[in-house]
């Protein structure tokens, strides 16, 4: 009996089991259908193109952001490289007006266009290196000078120059008798350190340019730049020549490193006559020499020498002055008249210089032009036959200037340049400081006589 109850509990139980668990499955499902979500079987599934997509949107950002890099180089390289070449027409608009700008400069002689020229490469010399001076490079420069007043105005010349130069210097005179004492007692008292000087006979020059019929004041002593080719050493290859009556007022080397802008056939710097003289229209049937525009100034002149001999210079001038004179029939500004009708027939041979290189203080001058500051200055030239007293607006500047210089003690000028080596010139008129002063010295001691001794 027992048995049997047990029999029936274990069969009713099971039966529960059965019924119960499939229940209890069946709710449990029910509920949790709303977090549990099958396994996606397909790539068609929902659940894959969900994944699927957010891949596909990586990768697009991750390629965009590739494009932006490259991008962002691309910008780099194209701001570190050089400015691009301009397209054909705006290569031409640009020559274009590259031409009215010059144009305009020849027709006003102002050098406007110069000084423009110069801002821009002031502008851009962070990436345009500009061309400078060596540091114990020497300058050479020519000056003619004969008599007492021309020795006088090339004393306060050679003050300016000095007062403001930094580097080695040679001088070249054309000197008569009279000059050559002056000047050469001059630089043996001076005893200024890294300055040459040579001499060379004007006398000997005369028969090369006598016979050309001169009424400019200078006399035949204003003819002889013409012949410094001939002149002057063979071995020197550039020199910068210089009226007695100039006065610097910038360290001449800036004028020096203008012979790097020589171009082509270019063999002579001037700066354009600034006055109405070449034009013709000065007075009634004035009748001036050939010249190309407004003519040029030969105060101040950068000659390239090896070029001009090659080019037979001596010829051509002298070809062209017996040309002219046969209806000229006289020079009326000296070397002037024959190197711009010279520059007339071959204009490829002048490099025109800025105008404040050669601020000319003549009659009907229009050098008020040529500057706005007195940084703008860098040279003065006297022109006028009325010198310190011609008409100018700011001629009482002017003339301080040149007399700060005239009264000038050349002994303070007497300055070592630090980091040239010093060379002594047999052909100078230098001598050393230290040669003298032991002259001195045996001289007192020979007037003297022999010093007490101690005892």
């Amino acid at each position: 009996m027992l048995g049997m109850c047990r029999g029936r509990r274990k069969f009713v139980a099971a039966s529960l089991a059965l019924i119960f668990i499939p229940a209890l499955t069946w709710l449990y499902l029910s509920s949790a259908n709303f977090t549990v979500k099958p396994l996606p079987l397909s790539p068609l599934d929902p659940q894959s193109s969900v994944l699927i997509g957010a891949a596909a949107e990586h990768q697009d950002l991750a390629l965009r952001l590739r494009d932006v890099e490259e991008h962002n180089h691309a910008l780099r390289r194209e701001i570190s490289l050089p400015p691009r070449v301009p397209t054909h027409s705006s290569h031409h608009s640009n020559s274009r007006q590259g031409n009215q700008l010059h144009t305009h400069s020849t027709e006003e002689g102002t050098g406007d266009s110069e000084a423009n020229k110069g801002a821009a490469s002031g502008n851009s010399s962070d990436c345009v290196p500009q061309p400078v001076v060596n540091k114990c490079e020497t300058i050479h420069i020519a000056i003619v000078c004969a008599g007492y007043n021309a020795s006088r105005d090339v004393v306060t010349l050679v003050k300016s120059v000095l007062f403001h130069r930094r580097n080695p210097l040679h001088f070249h005179f054309i000197t008569d008798s009279i000059a050559r004492k002056i000047l050469a007692d001059l630089f043996h008292t001076w005893m200024v350190p890294a300055v040459h000087v040579n001499f060379y006979d004007a006398d000997e020059l005369k028969s090369e340019v006598s016979w050309i019929p001169n009424k400019h004041y200078s006399g035949i002593y204003g003819l002889m730049k013409l012949v410094l080719t001939k002149t002057l050493p063979s071995d020197l290859q550039k020199v910068i020549v210089l009226d007695t009556d100039i006065t610097f007022a910038t360290d001449i080397a800036e004028l020096w490193v203008v012979f790097h802008k020589f171009k082509g056939q270019q063999v002579l710097g001037l700066v354009e006559n600034q006055s109405d003289w070449y034009l013709g229209n000065l007075w009634k049937n004035h009748r001036p020499w050939p010249a190309l525009g407004r003519g040029f100034n030969t105060g101040v002149i950068l000659l390239l020498l090896d070029r001009l001999r090659k080019l037979k210079w001596e010829q051509m001038w002298r070809l062209t002055a017996e040309r002219e004179l046969m209806s000229m029939l006289s020079t009326s500004l000296a070397d002037q008249d024959i190197f711009n009708a010279v520059i007339k027939q071959n204009p490829f041979l002048v490099h025109q210089l800025p105008c404040f290189w050669n601020v000319q203080l003549s009659d009907h001058t229009r050098s008020e032009k040529c500057y706005k500051d007195v940084s703008d200055l860098k040279v003065i030239h006297w022109n006028s036959p009325k010198k310190l007293r011609v008409k100018n607006k700011h001629v009482e500047f002017f003339r301080n200037l040149y007399l700060t210089f005239l009264e000038y003690d050349g002994n303070l000028l007497r300055r070592e340049l630090f980091g040239c080596p010093s060379e002594t010139d047999h052909n100078s008129e230098n001598v050393s400081f230290t040669s003298l002063c032991c002259q001195l010295l045996l001289l007192l001691a020979h007037q003297s006589g022999p010093l007490p001794l101690r005892r």
